[in-house]
């Protein structure tokens, strides 16, 4: 069998070299910090465990027919949300499908691969780009080198190994900076336009900052190119044509991601602040870490030859000033508050600042790669450029990101690679020029990799990859399915935000950046908590929120051991059932009186149709005594200490304490089970807790570990038989059957139904009954029935999904166009010749 030739070429096997080089690279520094998979360290930090390892379960489940929905509509979060923008938003990349020939169980395995081989495209994608930008016959290794620098760039091994979707933006960089080149070229406009619009689908925040990127090196290539500007001008414009008609076939992804950030709640804002200039020279070394810096570690090979640029006379001279000065006018559009909003979509992002940054360390790659393309810089482009990246490292002494490794892994490296330029010049020895190049480079990758595995588990919230626990989260869950009878919550004792995802059911837990505004509002109103500023839901553990939104089944598993703050746990795993309502029910017609107010006592009483809570009046005094004072109207101030809250509950009732703002813990009587609250208004939200049984006059111990407010009306006494009657009364009037799917619910009535049919799933936007737009009961979604009817049909299309539909069929239509449309003008001028 013959090879293929694309596989003979040089710059195929470089970029190949590339690719190995850099998940090797990325496994040594995994391995060297003992980070999972090569050690007992979890590697699922912040948004990695409680984000996007649960969402690849969710597609993994997808994938297999296990999960409960579809595409378009997520029936195990949020009580039922939209699918689609989060798709778009984190799992659109065709890497993520990789997950699917993984075994379930070994779900934060097949994530990492995944990250791997993003990691690894990356690199042969620069690698590629740059021997097209010029050739560099013979030099094809050092684009490998460069290529791999890329792609283990500060950015990349600190920033996106644990955001593994941004990763996809390391990958459209070089794409979309090839799509601009065949654009000046003019040529593969088809494959140009699929390219965007792959970027796009893939990832559209970081496509959105290649893209900029991408404009910016192509316009110093038309600078740079010899020819007219009418020329020059084609070339932007089929460029900019390329580009429209990619995100265009895009747009029925891009457009439910956009309508989606439009839904959410709002998330928490900041003003930008740029890094102190000591810290950013800093992050260009190896061993450094900090979270508000742009990681910009490229190794010193790769610095030295972008320092190298401007001295290095075997260059032309405009390109010896055109890419340093644009390396220049990236670096400071960083740091810039009107060009950072312009990098990041006109908003500053919630985490890191520096998102674009891995826009720079391309650009400078590919300066280095025009120091070498052209042949190999002397002693005197050395020299000098070895005087600046000095000056550079010098500059960052006074950062207190240097550590005590930086200096001297890149004094080694900028010595190995100062070694390996001049052996290379030389014509001898190119096997240990090689060593040399290769070495340092991968030496200090790893050992940043390493550093940075080990300081985000000291600064991030951790997860612990699947284990015992969540399988016997899971076998619970599966045991007490009854789905679509009754939901299966996994319990409010999570191990992250989005257990529902990873161990199955259908809970009220859910974390995104598209959680739906009416999802969170309706959960504060009814007494939950949340984290991440009211984008993170917690399920809401109260068995009136249960009859409302069907939970017959709850999970209830130990504290999480993995986290920091719980106490040990022993308690075994258990299910709580629950006589419930169907899915959907029907309520009289003039629907409540009042909407939501302040009390969620009261707002769960609204949304259930009956009374069922006794609310006492309460004292809360300190623990030497003297009464709490009033914060305001509506809540007591409470210092760190201990305090009595001291109320009267009827016998026989269940009381529930809302704290929202208490981080602490909180007990009933002498022996009562602590309870463990985590408010901190207004990050973090605690949610209404069950405290134990009402026995007439009660007093219950709070502990505040941080200042606070608790809420005058803080103490719920549950009346059980109230709650019982309002349960039978919804189920003589609910739904006889209820089917669900990926996208919609039919319900069918009982004779005679008249009123409004409730389904209990938030009323998102997208939400239609009858081919009319469904209407909301107290935030659920809601349609009037009656005069006979027997039955409701009630669909679900996320908003923008027609419009993007509609517009990439046009884009489709004008690449075809733009793709045949000349050949088939050619032919029938030459027939009517003919």
């Amino acid at each position: 069998m013959r090879t293929p030739p694309i596989l003979r070429s040089p710059r195929a096997t470089a970029a190949a070299l590339a690719a190995v080089l850099t998940v090797v690279t990325v496994c040594v520094g995994d391995a060297v910090a003992r980070s999972y998979p090569f050690g007992p360290r979890t590697r699922s930090v912040n948004d990695l465990g409680n984000q996007f390892v649960p969402f690849h379960a969710h597609l993994w489940d997808l994938l297999h027919g296990r999960g409960d929905g579809g595409l378009l509509l997520n029936w195990q979060s949020g009580f039922g949300t939209s699918f689609l923008p989060d798709l778009g938003t984190y799992l659109s990349s065709p890497f993520a499908l990789l997950v699917g020939v993984f075994p379930r169980d070994r779900i934060d395995l097949a994530v990492y691969v995944v990250t791997l081989v993003k990691t690894g495209v990356a690199a042969a994608a620069m690698t590629w780009l740059l021997t097209a930008l010029r050739r560099g016959r013979g030099r094809e290794w050092a684009a490998a080198v460069l290529g791999a620098s890329y792609a283990l760039c500060g950015w990349s091994v600190a920033e996106a190994a644990y955001n593994p979707m941004w990763l996809d933006g390391l990958i459209a960089f070089p794409l979309l900076c090839l799509a601009g080149e065949w654009a000046r070229t003019a040529r593969r406009p088809v494959l140009g336009t699929l390219l965007v619009t792959l970027a796009w689908v893939s990832n559209f925040y970081t496509a959105y900052m290649a893209t900029l990127g991408a404009a910016l090196v192509l316009v110093v290539r038309l600078l740079l190119e010899d020819g007219a500007s009418r020329e020059r001008l084609r070339g932007l414009v089929r460029a900019v044509r390329t580009v429209v008609l990619g995100i265009g076939l895009a747009a029925p992804v891009l457009l439910p991601v956009f309508l989606g950030t439009k839904h959410a709640y709002p998330g928490w804002t900041r003003e930008f602040a740029p890094a102190a200039w000591p810290d950013a020279a800093a992050r260009l070394l190896p061993a450094t870490y900090g979270f508000f810096s742009p990681a910009v570690f490229l190794g010193t090979g790769a610095l030295l030859l972008a320092c190298a640029l401007a001295f290095h006379r075997g260059v032309p001279r405009a390109e010896r000033w055109v890419w340093p000065g644009l390396v220049a006018v990236v670096a400071l559009s960083m740091q810039w508050g009107p060009t950072h909003l312009l990098w990041h979509a006109f908003a500053t992002p919630n985490g890191s600042p520096f998102r674009q940054t891995f826009v720079f360390s391309g650009i400078v790659v590919i300066a280095a790669w025009t120091s070498v393309a052209r042949g190999w810089p002397d002693r005197r482009a050395l020299l000098g450029g070895g005087g600046v990246l000095v000056l550079i490292a010098a500059s960052a002494a006074p950062s207190a990101l240097v550590t005590r490794w930086t200096y001297p892994l890149f004094a080694a490296g900028l010595v190995a690679a100062l070694c390996a330029l001049a052996l290379v010049r030389g014509g001898r020895f190119l096997a240990l020029a090689v060593l040399l190049l290769v070495g340092a480079q991968a030496g200090q990758a790893a050992a940043t990799t390493a550093y940075a595995d080990r300081q985000r588990l000291k600064q991030l919230d951790d997860y612990a990859p699947w284990g015992e626990r969540q399988r016997l989260q899971a076998d619970a869950v599966a045991g007490a399915d009854g789905w679509p009878r009754y939901r299966t919550d996994p319990g409010l004792e999570q191990s992250t935000a989005n257990d529902p995802l990873t161990v199955g059911g259908q809970g009220g837990a859910y974390y995104s950046s598209h959680t739906p505004d009416v999802t969170t509002r309706t959960f504060l109103a009814l007494g939950g908590g949340f984290t991440s500023r009211g984008r993170a839901l917690q399920s809401l553990d109260n068995p009136v929120t249960d009859a409302v939104f069907s939970v017959g089944a709850r999970v209830h598993v130990p504290r999480d051991p993995h986290q920091v703050w719980n106490r040990p746990d022993d308690r075994p795993v258990t299910v709580t059932r629950s006589d419930v309502p169907p899915l959907v029910t029907v309520r009289p017609s003039a629907g409540p009186a009042q909407p939501f107010g302040r009390s969620p006592f009261r707002n769960q009483e609204e949304l259930l149709g009956a009374p069922v809570y006794t609310l006492p009046r309460t004292v809360l005094r300190s623990a030497d005594g003297p009464a709490a004072t009033d914060r305001n109207a509506y809540a007591y101030e409470v210092r760190s200490g201990t305090y009595t809250l001291s109320a009267s509950c009827p016998a026989g009732s269940e009381v529930f304490l809302w704290a929202p703002d208490l981080f602490g813990t909180a007990r009933l009587g002498a022996a009562g089970e602590p309870a463990d609250l985590r408010g901190d208004l207004p990050a973090r939200r605690a949610g209404m807790l069950p405290l134990g049984p009402g026995t007439g006059r009660i007093a219950v111990t709070l502990r505040a570990e941080r200042d606070g407010t608790v809420p005058h009306e803080a103490v719920g006494c549950l009346d059980p038989g109230r709650l019982a009657a309002a349960v039978a009364g919804l189920k003589r009037t609910g739904a006889t059957r209820v089917t669900v799917s990926g996208s919609g619910v039919h319900a069918e009535l009982p004779p005679g139904a008249e009123g409004v049919a409730v389904l209990a799933a938030p009323r998102i936007a997208g939400w239609s009954c009858d081919g009319r737009p469904a209407g909301s009961y107290l935030g659920l979604v809601a349609v009037p029935v009656g005069g006979g009817r027997t039955a409701v049909d009630c669909s679900f299309r996320p908003p923008g999904l027609r419009a993007g539909t509609l517009t990439g069929a046009a884009a489709l239509v004008a690449l075809l166009a733009t793709a045949f449309g000349p050949a088939a003008l050619t032919r029938i001028r030459r027939r009517r010749r003919g």
